[in-house]
């Protein structure tokens, strides 16, 4: 009889801080933080504005890079990469989803999504496969021609997580991904980001202010004042 697999774990943090200068004033964001996520998690941060959240996000993507401590992804010390490797590592491993999509407005739903294939290897037939295949999961493959301007808020939103997906990477971050959105709109977001979760196996972080959101999670931290409160998820 096989054993049942253990869970992963796929990031690891330790003794995470972070501290931005304020003047010649230190102000410290982040201290201390230590825990782990384990691979296919739905993981929701939660805390008031100037928590740390969003901080201990982008230090999780690589965007930014911490003072002391530890962010290991599948094996890897991010925190000891160089920027140029750190640039190379996030654009294999994290897709993104910002609050306000971050779309190029002069540019069509597939050539957005295509964006983070253009410094790949692949061939234009090949982009156009990727592309595609993302739009269809988000449910926009009808859409593909139109400018973010022709897309409600919902919509653009979509094609923000089809860019985030359509390189395959391991990990989504997302922060306030409903923030700009009506109701209706942040709950088709919230479930298509639980089909990504449960269906293709994404991890996924967030960062959220509403409950609503945090609710979809399996596991939900709160920051307060940079320190980590678990709560139970």
């Amino acid at each position: 009889m096989a054993l049942p697999l253990q869970p992963q774990i796929m990031v690891s943090l330790n003794a995470v801080s972070k501290a931005y200068q304020r003047g010649n004033q230190p102000v410290l964001v982040l201290e201390s933080i230590s825990f782990d996520i384990i691979r296919g998690e739905f993981l929701a941060l939660m805390g008031p504005s100037g928590s740390g959240k969003s901080t201990l996000l982008n230090l999780i993507a690589g965007i930014d890079t911490v003072d002391s401590g530890s962010i290991v992804i599948d094996g890897v010390d991010i925190a000891t990469l160089k920027e140029a490797e750190l640039a190379r590592w996030r654009a294999a491993n994290v897709g993104f989803i910002f609050q306000f999509y971050n779309l190029i407005p002069v540019l069509t739903a597939f050539e957005n999504v295509e964006l983070p294939l253009m410094l790949t290897s692949l061939t234009k037939r090949e982009r156009r496969d990727h592309v595609e295949a993302a739009l269809e999961v988000v449910g926009l493959l009808d859409r593909l021609e139109h400018t973010p301007s022709q897309l409600s808020g919902g919509q653009q939103q979509r094609v923000a997580i089809a860019r985030a997906i359509v390189t395959d990477p391991a990990i989504l971050v997302a922060d306030e991904p409903t923030g700009d959105l009506d109701r209706v709109s942040a709950e088709e977001i919230l479930a298509l980001m639980t089909r990504l979760n449960s269906e293709q196996h994404k991890t996924i972080i967030m960062v959220t202010h509403d409950p609503r959101a945090a609710e979809k999670a399996h596991i939900i931290h709160h920051l307060e004042k940079g320190l980590l409160t678990d709560v139970p998820g």
